[in-house]
């Protein structure tokens, strides 16, 4: 028995954050049902690289697609006909959860808003996921995880200080306020799966990126409620403790952190340094070491030199001093830890090939997660509507031929 597998989740999103959050549930065993259009699919379908056949045709399946919709089944319906749109509000009105990311008040013209099917349905669980709400000045702007990132203040926060070469603001690499936004919604339609459970009432979720964003600044906007000090640009320095950041060994780059004077004390010894520089008062606690951090880091930067990655990892390791190499993709799927805890898998895929998908981090033991590959563009529209709406085989070949489904 899978946690989830007595939720049904009908899922009319796209891109990332709507389909993060449906992905979840699904690996939590609900059954997610994906809502695309006929001929087109989710927007991510068309950003390579793609899944090819054993006979070497492309399909409509990326990587970015494959990366946000695991475990789920996809139902290709077009909802801006009326037909369309009905056999949708079906699929709602015998679900527990509807996920949506359309732009505020883009639904209500067909029938699919959350004061329409709630209702209808009171025991349903709407989830809106929006860039900026569902109200306030913004609410009508669309958004996307770069403009979050801008917006939000992380990039305020992230990069190169001013003053050193190559300053400036940065982005994560990964849509960082997507994926965040998708998973505090699994969160919040959890909290409401749970409330309906002892209520019998569902509820509407308002879930926006800039909210999500906004907390992820944690401590830095605490810092700055509290102080009125802007935070400012550290690069790869942990403005809290030193030293903790990026130093070159002979052979490239790894990151070591001393949390405490212990720490420190052993960093020190493994790198063959006098311990009595732990003594000196530039260095003697960390409120002085970040003070002096620039003099320290040359000071270890200039050991570091001396042998490769792999020989300072092992040693500062055993002597319990935080330390990894800063890996790329290859070298993290080759990491021996990354390897034994099976964090990439192949599947087969409806093309006839298997296909990469990352183990999905929860690992609850008495539920296990499965593990299948995101759905063709339509691969389950004829198994669904036979077995959510009852249609028999020449119902769904007429919606096929007026280009319904």
């Amino acid at each position: 028995m899978r946690a989830l597998s007595h939720v049904k989740v009908l899922d009319l999103t796209r891109v990332v954050a709507g389909p993060w959050c449906t992905q979840t549930l699904a690996d939590l065993g609900a059954d997610v049902i994906k809502i695309e259009r006929p001929g087109v699919g989710d927007d991510t379908r068309r950003v390579g690289p793609y899944v090819s056949t054993a006979d070497g045709l492309r399909t409509q399946d990326s990587a970015f697609f494959l990366g946000c919709n695991r475990n789920k089944r996809s139902v290709t319906v077009d909802i801006t006909t009326a037909r369309g749109a009905a056999l949708v509000r079906e699929l709602a009105l015998s679900s527990d959860v509807l996920v949506e990311n359309y732009k505020v008040g883009a639904l209500q013209q067909h029938g699919l808003d959350g004061a329409t099917l709630c209702a209808a349905h009171p025991g349903l669980v709407y989830c809106s996921v929006t860039g900026f709400g569902q109200d306030g000045p913004y609410a009508p702007r669309p958004a996307y995880d770069s403009v979050l990132q801008a917006m939000g203040g992380l990039m305020s926060t992230c990069g190169v200080p001013d003053g050193e070469p190559g300053a400036g603001p940065m982005r994560a690499a990964v849509p960082i306020t997507d994926i965040f936004t998708g998973l505090y919604a699994t969160i919040a339609i959890l909290a409401a799966l749970t409330q309906r459970a002892a209520s019998g009432r569902g509820q509407r979720i308002d879930m926006a990126m800039i909210d999500v964003t906004t907390a992820l600044n944690a401590h830095l906007a605490l810092g700055y409620l509290m102080t009125g000090e802007v935070p400012q640009r550290q690069g790869n320095l942990n403005p809290i403790t030193a030293p903790s950041e990026v130093f070159r060994a002979s052979d490239g780059y790894f990151l070591m952190s001393a949390g405490n004077d212990g720490q420190f004390a052993a960093m020190l010894q493994v790198l063959g340094l006098d311990l009595s520089l732990a003594a000196e008062p530039r260095f003697a606690g960390n409120a002085a070491r970040i003070r002096s951090r620039a003099e320290l880091h040359d000071i270890l930067q200039a050991q570091a030199l001396a042998a490769p990655m792999a020989h300072w990892i092992e040693r500062l390791s055993a002597r319990g001093v935080p330390c990894a190499a800063i890996n790329d993709m290859r070298q993290l799927f080759e990491d021996p830890q990354v390897q034994h805890r099976g964090l990439a898998l192949r599947v087969p895929h409806a093309s006839g090939v298997d296909v990469p998908t990352l183990r999905s981090p929860l690992r609850l033991p008495l539920s296990p997660v499965e593990h299948r590959a995101p759905p063709m563009l339509g691969q389950h529209t004829r198994q669904v509507l036979q077995e959510r709406l009852g249609l028999d085989l020449a119902a769904i070949e007429a919606l096929q031929r007026d280009g319904i489904v």
